[in-house]
């Protein structure tokens, strides 16, 4: 955990004491760890609303509170939306910002629409929208007045009787802003309003505009359908790729009905260049943010309209999956984000901050794909399309932003054997925070900032470090038997962390953990893959939120393919799935030499001597993949005579898989072979082991004899 971000958690600290408020400043990067308890995302609202993030128009950004602001102009924009063929490029709400009331209610305590603006009232401009097949968005504030300085009513004290109007009216979207709010409870502020529009049976999109001040992504998501995570946009680069920057650290608090919101579009007024406008929609997109056009599209420019109406970088957007994109690598002004695509593939923006042309680059590994031998790559503002077989790379202009839709082809399954799946290429992986790291514990921040898979006390040199909310998934192809892990919280979550771990076959659920603490020991889950075409690993969080949910799936081994043929086999005829030996390499059909491949002899036991077997030196391990083909293991064990007389001393012990099946006891060279037979029904893995018996490795030559596998 980085100095800054302890920092960060310390400033928050002093503030909530100084304010006795919950309104820490807006951070670019994620909350450490520490001794404040974090606010927990609650459940999303339950309003069935913007399962895709909302698409539309505001006014604000063109016109503020100027006259031009009225009833012609919002009709125009549904005119243009419809004309233009942005509501086919599925742009569907026409907003409206503040100053469309009077600056007082009436006797009835009623919002009254400017007459001069709109001559015919809201419901009239409302029910225009609607005849266009367009839907219609209205604004107000969470205080006693709005924003603009002339303070037009508010709706604190108001929430029922102001959502129950606008029910009346038609409307289908409320913007509800953050001033004047009297040191009222943001919370309590914005559940009213989002109670009352539940109240009045109509369905509206509630958007809430609280600038992050109070941390809305740990809560929003209870009351609306999005959260804006900063202070107004401007129409410069400096304020578009600032606010950029701090909505990208929000990814996990994203999904289908609740968006983080980094403000509407400023594409077409005129303050950046066409170039800046491309990389501010493409990471809007990437960031599946809400995108609320903020241009009067009355007089758009062609270039600007080509911007809005690119519907490969719209489809990014309103994937159905509901991710939202993440930041793989950042430096020195070179920046790539992945977002997950409903399809299985990855959308990635290469964005160059600086002012001259640079090479930015990543791979498919790095934004999470993987398992095939190539992909196919589709420049979403070019339309050019090309293949890789893995590298991703483009040359990027000044604040520009190449943008790809990375689709891969066809996943390879695993070969034969068990593997450990930290070593095998995944087809999919996305992240809470950080990237899945392989043989490391998740750091949440860049790849490779973990730490040596632990749960509680528990080491492990292989595995996938993960933080929930993560997904990881692989291509089996149907060849795959089996899955047997370790998961627990890792150490690293020194505050807590509970989370909940789920394997399934496929779209089936295969094994589940249930809730594990970071005071619960390593829990072993198996899980049957027979037939399955995907194996996915799923973390989620325990029911408290996603702070400090480090998550190991250790030691996990993938069984894979048939084994052997039916019949009796002699062991040293198969080819093993691994072997470690303690001097020299183990030999096929010749005793242990020590040194080199083929230095050793006839395999001799006490005199007796054998023509098949494997000479080992201990300590040694030599394991064969059996996929459940095989029945038994018998064979002949002792030290071979080549360590002279009655030296070594060693134990042989057969595993199937890990429980142990056959053990010699201790033997030495003056002990005759000793027969053993080992039951393997159902074992997926054979091992043979031979240890030194407690006096060091001296003259350990040792000889598994005549080993015969019946197989069926």
């Amino acid at each position: 955990m980085s100095a800054e971000r302890r920092l960060r958690r310390k400033q928050f600290a002093v503030t909530m004491a100084a304010l006795c408020l919950a309104v820490p400043a807006i951070v670019a990067a994620r909350p450490a760890s520490g001794t404040v308890t974090m606010p927990v995302a609650g459940p999303a609202v339950d309003n069935g609303l913007a399962r895709t993030p909302p698409m539309g128009f505001n006014n604000w950004n063109s016109t503020h509170c100027r006259a031009e602001f009225n009833e012609d102009m919002v009709k125009g924009i549904a005119d243009a939306f419809v004309s233009l063929g942005l509501k086919e490029a599925g742009y569907t709400y026409v907003n409206i910002d503040d100053c469309w009331a009077l600056p007082n209610r009436d006797t009835n305590g009623n919002l009254v629409p400017d007459p001069v603006r709109f001559p015919h009232g809201i419901k009239a401009v409302a029910d225009y929208v609607h005849s266009k097949g367009l839907k219609f968005g209205l604004y107000s504030s969470a205080g006693t007045k709005t924003c603009d300085t002339q303070g037009f009513p508010g709706g604190l004290g108001h929430e029922q009787q102001d959502a129950d109007l606008w029910a009346s009216w038609g409307v289908d979207y409320l913007k509800y802003d953050n001033c004047n709010n009297n040191a009222v409870d943001a919370k309590r502020r914005y559940k009213a309003m989002g109670g009352a529009l539940k109240a009045t049976g109509r369905p509206i999109v509630y958007s809430i505009c609280e600038w992050g001040e109070n941390q809305p992504w740990n809560w929003a998501a209870q009351y609306g359908n999005s959260w804006r995570t900063t202070g107004d946009i401007s129409d410069s680069w400096s304020s578009m790729i600032g606010i950029a920057h701090k909505n990208q650290s929000l990814a996990p608090y994203a999904g289908p009905g609740g968006w983080n919101d980094p403000d509407m579009l400023e594409v077409g007024n005129g303050g950046m260049t066409d170039t800046e406008y491309r990389t501010h929609f493409s990471l809007w997109a990437q960031m599946a943010a809400p995108l609320l056009i903020g241009t009067d599209l009355r007089g758009v420019s062609s270039a600007s309209l080509d911007i809005l109406k690119n519907t490969d970088v719209i489809g990014v957007d309103q994937d159905p999956l509901g991710r939202q994109g993440t930041v793989v690598s950042s430096s020195g002004g070179l920046v790539v984000m992945s977002k997950p695509l409903a399809d299985g593939g990855r959308s990635v923006t290469l964005t160059n901050e600086n002012t001259t042309a640079r090479t930015v680059s990543t791979t498919a590994e790095a934004i999470g794909l993987g398992g095939s031998t190539s992909y196919s790559l589709k420049d979403l503002w070019s339309k050019q399309q090309s293949t890789t077989t893995g590298a991703i790379s483009a040359s990027v202009p000044a604040h520009g932003t190449v943008m790809y839709r990375v689709t891969p082809g066809t996943p390879v399954p695993p070969p034969t054997g068990i593997h450990q799946l930290s070593d095998l290429p995944w087809t999919s992986a996305v992240n809470g925070w950080g990237p899945v790291e392989r043989d490391r514990s998740n750091g949440e921040q860049a790849a490779g900032d973990g730490r040596t898979l632990t749960i509680n006390g528990t080491a492990y040199s292989k595995g996938l470090g993960t933080h929930a909310s993560g997904d990881i998934t692989y291509h089996l192809g149907g060849t795959c038997k089996s899955l047997r892990v370790d998961v627990g919280v890792d150490d690293e979550s020194t505050a807590g962390g509970s989370v909940a771990f789920r394997i399934y076959r496929d779209t089936t659920e295969v094994a589940e953990s249930g809730v594990r603490t970071a005071a619960d020991p390593p829990l072993r889950l198996t899980a049957d893959l027979t037939g399955g075409t995907t194996l996915r690993l799923v973390v989620t969080d325990g029911g408290d939120g996603i702070d400090f949910d480090h998550a190991d799936w250790a030691d996990a081994r993938l069984a894979c393919g048939s084994g052997p043929t039916a019949g009796t086999h002699a062991l040293s005829d198969l080819t093993w799935a691994s072997a470690t030996n303690g001097w020299g390499p183990v030999e096929r059909d010749r005793s242990n030499g020590e040194k080199a491949a083929g230095d050793g002899h006839t395999l001799t036991v006490n005199g007796t001597t054998y023509a098949k077997g494997l000479g080992v030196h201990a300590a040694g391990d030599v394991t064969y993949y059996l996929g459940r083909a095989c029945s038994r293991l018998t064979v002949n064990v002792g030290v071979d005579d080549e360590a002279g007389g009655s030296n070594g001393s060693v134990v042989f012990r057969l595993y199937r898989d890990d429980t142990l099946v056959a053990d010699s006891g201790r033997m030495t060279g003056a002990d005759a072979a000793k027969a053993l037979s080992a039951d393997l029904t159902g074992g997926l893995e054979l091992r043979l082991s031979v240890t030194d018996s407690g006096d060091g490795v001296n003259y350990d030559h040792a000889d598994w004899a005549a080993p015969q596998l019946t197989c069926a």
